[in-house]
């Protein structure tokens, strides 16, 4: 089966490394992604990953503590240094070629990220995986997300989360919540839903990136969503 994309680019939680853990990196979920991965970077989808860093330090519950928010929000970046270097040590030991770039100059850790260079990694069969969110405070890593997805003209953000798609409310707090099979960038802003922070969601509008929410935490379920299953939640 054909995927229907042709480039992505794959936000992952950095919570969602913590595995059954609570904290850290759990390496059974990192290859566990890097297997799904790999997947389907053998059909030739072109692939560029933005992770989290809320699984080892989040810059606003650093600044709720007393740091200065400035620096919290760059130890946050360092920690998505981190999980970018973990998924890459795990995508190559599964034999995919990953490439890590930093949004801050951090040689020999990772080459300084530029569009052109993440798109030639992707066109050369190498998995770019963008770390150090936007490189500035106050940004978040879902913003990164939507600003990378844009500048490397991937056809589609897909947001792998805990949750299988987009609910009224939380299901894990609601059971009463329903779930969006689809969902306008309007309805989700419209309707406060915390599906990501208001920055991204207009980024992606701006630029129509539409995007999919979906449980990356089940096994194969990445590889239904390449291939055009409607699973998770289209946000258009």
């Amino acid at each position: 089966m054909r995927p229907k994309y042709k480039r992505i680019l794959l936000k992952l939680s950095g919570e969602s490394l913590m595995g059954h853990q609570g904290y850290g990196i759990d390496t059974v979920r990192l290859n566990e992604y890097a297997e799904q991965i790999k997947q389907v970077a053998s059909q030739g989808v072109e692939i560029a990953i933005v992770i989290g860093g809320g699984n080892i330090f989040r810059g606003l519950q650093g600044a709720s503590k007393g740091f200065d928010r400035v620096k919290g929000d760059q130890m946050g970046m360092l920690a998505t240094v981190i999980n970018s270097l973990a998924l890459s040590s795990a995508l190559e030991a599964a034999g995919q070629p990953a490439q890590v770039f930093t949004a801050i100059n951090m040689f020999p850790i990772g080459r300084h990220y530029s569009k052109w260079e993440a798109i030639e990694a992707m066109k050369n069969g190498k998995v770019a995986i963008i770390a150090g969110g936007t490189g500035n405070p106050f940004f978040t890593t879902d913003t990164g997300s939507a600003l990378r997805g844009i500048e490397v003209e991937a056809d589609v953000m897909l947001k792998g989360t805990r949750v299988d798609g987009i609910y009224t409310a939380d299901p894990e707090k609601d059971p009463t919540a329903t779930k969006f099979d689809e969902i306008t960038y309007d309805e989700v802003y419209n309707r406060g839903l915390k599906v990501m922070d208001l920055t991204a969601t207009a980024l992606c509008k701006e630029n129509r990136l539409p995007i999919v929410v979906f449980d990356m935490d089940t096994v194969g379920n990445l590889a239904m969503v390449i291939a055009g299953e409607p699973i998770g939640t289209y946000v258009y």
